[in-house]
């Protein structure tokens, strides 16, 4: 990455550091004594974080193995900690998949069957957060508004994937071949740009037609995998609360688990990266009733030690140097070069197979 880019990254950090100490000293109540949290409590927070981490790499080893492709453990695990890494230094978590991709066809998988494994991983990912939305609003059915800002999130997030996969998969079937329709010029998308496009098309419908026969068993598998990840994530702030001793605690329950989640996926969108602040400032108002003054500093920066600057130690020790190459503009081009080979050689392929039952008797 060039200078402005880490000085960018530089201030949001900053930022961040700089709201959580005013958050900090902004809810302190007037001669409290500190609040430490036990060492048991620390090492649940661990136990936490490995169980989520293990359960995306074996959701990509599964998924993996859904679409008859083989990632070994080590690459699933390094590819979830150097997304992560990825994600959390770059504006709207932009750089997780680029970084994802570059792990995974250095791990030994071709670059079309990475766009595949990623693409059935981002299906589940909305497939789970939907289920556990469900579930969670009749658990906590009288939990207020929470309910209904978290439902109409995770509904927004799955209109979006859902629209976009809708969109290209029309496009894939009546657009992958020929020149630019007149709508695509009139976007500016020239011959050049929209080759590009194209080659993306073909890799879709390839990808989708391999989805029509992935093994049943494995998606399941995956699939609750994906649920175990998420869920694990949503025990970080009670467990950090229960063992500060919040007397508010046994009746902020709900709270505790409904708004991180909606923090954590609808921070995503943030325009700096790790959020600049956006993810602390949301944390104070929409749980500054939940936790008490006393505790909330700690309760603040435990939970985002433990949901965010843990994965980046993670992830720089795992994939650093991976992640940064895959954030730099030639190594992409280069691995889209070897994608375009992929996808013209499958589509060959496809075209062969299809002559031959033609010619079949």
């Amino acid at each position: 990455m060039n200078k402005r880019r880490w000085v960018i990254i530089a201030l949001s950090f900053a930022s961040m550091i700089g709201v959580s100490i005013w958050i900090a000293k902004a809810s302190r109540v007037a001669d409290a004594t500190p609040v430490l949290m036990p060492w048991w409590a620390h090492l649940l927070a661990l136990t936490a974080v490995a169980i989520e981490i293990t359960s995306r790499a074996l959701k990509i080893g599964w998924s993996a193995a859904a679409l008859r492709i083989r990632v070994t453990f080590p690459t699933s695990l390094r590819t979830c900690v150097g997304g992560d890494l990825g994600a959390a230094i770059t504006p709207a978590r932009t750089g997780a998949e680029p970084a994802r991709f570059l792990i995974l066809a250095e791990g030994g998988v071709k670059p079309a069957d990475a766009l595949m494994i990623l693409f059935m991983e981002l299906f589940l990912e909305m497939l789970s957060l939907a289920f556990i939305a469900i579930v969670l609003a009749f658990v906590f059915n009288g939990a207020g508004r929470v309910i209904g800002t978290l439902l109409g999130m995770i509904g927004g997030y799955a209109g979006v994937v859902l629209g976009a996969g809708a969109f290209g998969v029309i496009l894939a079937h009546r657009n992958a071949h020929g020149p630019p329709p007149e709508w695509a010029l009139r976007l500016r998308l020239h011959a050049g740009r929209w080759r590009v496009i194209q080659l993306q098309l073909r890799q879709l419908r390839i990808s989708i037609e391999q989805v029509k026969h992935a093994r049943v068993g494995m998606m399941l598998a995956s699939f609750a995998a994906s649920i175990v990840h998420v869920g694990t994530r949503l025990t970080i702030l009670p467990l950090i609360v229960f063992a500060l001793g919040d007397p508010k605690f046994s009746a902020n329950v709900a709270n505790l688990v409904l708004w991180p989640l909606a923090i954590l996926y609808g921070g995503a969108i943030a325009p700096a990266p790790g959020g600049g602040g956006l993810i602390e400032l949301s944390f104070r108002q929409t749980l500054r009733h939940a936790i008490s003054g006393s505790y909330f500093g700690a309760s603040l920066n435990w939970w985002r030690f433990y949901t965010y600057w843990l994965y980046i130690v993670l992830g720089s020790i795992a994939a650093g140097h991976v992640v940064l190459r895959a954030l730099r503009k030639r190594d992409l081009e280069k691995l889209h070069g070897h994608l375009h080979v992929a996808v013209i050689k499958a589509h060959t392929e496809e075209q062969a197979a299809a002559h031959r039952e033609e010619r079949a008797p």
